[in-house]
């Protein structure tokens, strides 16, 4: 991750000190259940794990002349046991099962980074629906004018697909992250099912039904599915704000911190530079997609083509994932309403009566809807402001249309009912 990208807390998760104290663990784990059923002798463990050193440095010296991570991460910790002690270590497994049930380990802190913003996040999204639901905006189709909503419902709608990403990330992280303990192939030729089931409790995972000689990679696919799907929720809310921010609509605009400059040369300029920012890496985000889906695709057991894509995209995505947030955090605690813009747009938009005229007369109506619609579309286009439209409709339907009619009681009328909705499906998430 570059630094002006990195989240510290993140990269220390997918650090080469935190992978291979995850190697460690599960390691651990193995001689604990080793002990337990009197294959490996009592104590070896615990004494194993006071000895071991995590030494990246030296790993990776190993390595260079065995070019096997695996062999070099247990080469630098029996290189410090007595034989007696070294030769119970990596006993009976692979090293896939190490590897790959260390990743779901570092998966899971990872997930654990990014759902507590995500919840600060859904609440804000949340809040400021609720703060703006009876402000009364003029909703865009083919971004033109269309009809007057609730302003706060821009932002319960992002919430609801937040929401819904939120909730798959949630379950994923609790049922779908899987370890192994199976072995060469995920035949069981030294271990046992059983054993790996003690194994992966100890470390706090779920058991991967057929394992082959690596976890499926339909699980990681999985993961980036939903970030994809984050990042396509990020960015529909990002352009929303940035039409909206546009000088010709000027209905809000993102906070302006002192000494913060617009322009190089213009003075005036203030930019959507965080919902440009979140733009851009909701694309990037959404990119680690096809590579995740390709690296499903392994042969036979297994092959190690996956192995370098996942040690570039999944600490970069899992980073983004994380700035993404906190930037659309910040975003949401800076960003202002203009209230008076927004509700003298939709108080202008007489024509977008429009369609409360034509269904407020359909049932007095003698002749065909479609004659009836000409008429109002006819009336529309003639109108110069809302008394002007209503009396064109009269004078050509020759119909009385209803006296007191005001936009919000119109366009208003079921947004409490819309909130009370969502509230029961998407209920917030526990902070």
């Amino acid at each position: 991750m570059v630094p002006r990208y990195e989240q510290q807390d993140m990269t220390a998760v997918w650090s080469e000190e935190a992978k291979f104290s995850n190697f460690l663990k599960v390691e651990i784990a193995l001689l604990e259940s080793l002990e337990k059923i009197n294959v490996a002798p009592k104590g070896v463990a615990q004494a194993i794990q006071s000895k071991a050193k995590i030494n990246p440095a030296r790993i990776n010296e190993i390595e260079a002349t065995t070019h096997h991570d695996v062999i070099a991460f247990c080469t630098s910790i029996t290189e410090n046991l007595d034989p007696s002690e070294a030769k119970w270590f990596h006993f009976g497994c692979t090293s896939s099962d190490i590897i790959d049930t260390a990743l779901s380990l570092q998966l899971k802190d990872a997930i654990n980074l990014i759902l507590p913003t995500y919840k600060k996040v859904l609440h804000q999204l949340r809040q400021t629906a609720e703060k703006h639901k009876n402000l009364l905006t003029i909703g865009r189709s083919h971004g033109m004018y269309a009809e007057p909503m609730s302003f706060g419902q821009k932002f319960l709608s992002a919430y609801t697909e937040m929401s819904r990403r939120f909730s798959e990330l949630e379950d994923f992280s609790k049922n779908e992250i899987t370890g192994k303990m199976s072995g060469a192939v995920g035949n069981y030729t030294i271990l046992s099912p059983a054993l790996e089931a003690d194994v992966l409790k100890r470390v706090g995972l779920s058991c991967e039904p057929v394992s082959t000689q690596i976890v499926p990679r339909d699980r990681l696919a999985k993961f980036v599915s939903l970030a994809a799907l984050f990042a396509s929720a990020l960015e529909r809310f990002e352009i929303e704000i940035r039409h909206l921010h546009r000088s010709d609509v000027n209905e809000l605009y993102e906070g302006f911190a002192p000494g913060q400059k617009g322009s190089s040369t213009m003075p005036h300029k203030k930019n959507p530079i965080a919902a440009e920012n979140l733009s851009g890496i909701a694309r990037l985000m959404r990119g680690y997609l096809s590579v995740a889906h390709e690296n499903v695709l392994l042969w036979h057991e297994r092959d190690i083509s996956h192995s370098s894509a996942e040690r570039l995209y999944l600490p970069d995505l899992c980073g983004l994932w994380l700035y993404s947030l906190r930037r659309l955090s910040k975003q949401l605690d800076m960003l202002h309403i203009n209230e008076e813009v927004v509700k003298a747009k939709a108080q202008s938009a007489y024509q977008s009566l429009s369609s409360f005229y034509l269904h407020s007369l359909l049932p007095e109506w003698k002749g065909h809807r479609e004659e009836l619609y000409t008429l109002i579309q006819k009336a529309a286009f003639e109108a110069t402001d809302a008394k002007s439209f209503q009396a064109s409709v009269e004078k050509h339907t020759n119909l009385k249309l209803p006296s007191q009619v005001t936009l919000e009681s119109v366009y208003l009328k079921a947004v409490d009912e819309t909130f009370k909705r969502v509230d029961a499906t998407y209920p917030l998430p526990v902070i």
